[in-house]
């Protein structure tokens, strides 16, 4: 049985759709593995967080965290958490490689048996902690957290960092 060659213009039509097709499953394949890149800092709008129940702090930013180990700060500090930093930092702080792991934030004083020498060490990375939220941090231009000064209170910030000092990888 002897076979017809199929004419060029439809085995051209033919390789055609094929390659649309080819290509149009790339592009999805693409757009679903560049997708969470592109919205992995989520809605970054601060969301509000009701600190009503916490005392107020005033104007003047406090050095250290006011609210450690309190309760009701941690308890406001989680929603918040979840609220406003999740989206980068990861469910209850642990960091999908996106954004620094918040449980490592302090790693280094939990190691230091000096007492002395901890607390100052606390102390810094309180320091470090608060004016990296308020001012948030870029890069070349890019943006990689945005500031919160102005838009989250002393209170919501320090219930925060009340919360991930529950998150420590290493405990005090």
């Amino acid at each position: 049985m002897k076979r017809t060659p199929i004419p060029v213009s439809i085995r051209f039509a033919a390789s055609r759709r094929v390659a649309a097709r080819a290509s149009a499953v790339l592009l999805a394949l693409c757009a679903c593995v560049a997708a969470p890149v592109a919205w992995a800092h989520g809605d970054v709008t601060p969301q509000a967080v009701d600190t009503s129940a916490l005392p107020k702090l005033g104007e003047q930013w406090r050095a250290e965290n006011p609210f450690r180990g309190n309760e009701t700060a941690v308890k406001i500090g989680t929603s918040a958490y979840n609220q406003n930093c999740a989206r980068c930092h990861g469910l209850e702080a642990i960091s999908g490689g996106m954004a620094p792991d918040l449980r490592k934030l302090d790693g280094e004083c939990a190691t230091m048996k000096d007492a002395g020498r901890r607390a100052a060490c606390v102390k810094e990375i309180d320091d470090f902690y608060s004016s990296t939220v308020r001012a948030g941090r870029s890069r070349n231009g890019a943006v990689y957290m945005p500031p919160f000064e102005g838009v989250m209170s002393q209170e919501a910030v320090w219930s925060i960092k009340a919360y991930l000092e529950t998150r420590r990888e290493k405990p005090f």
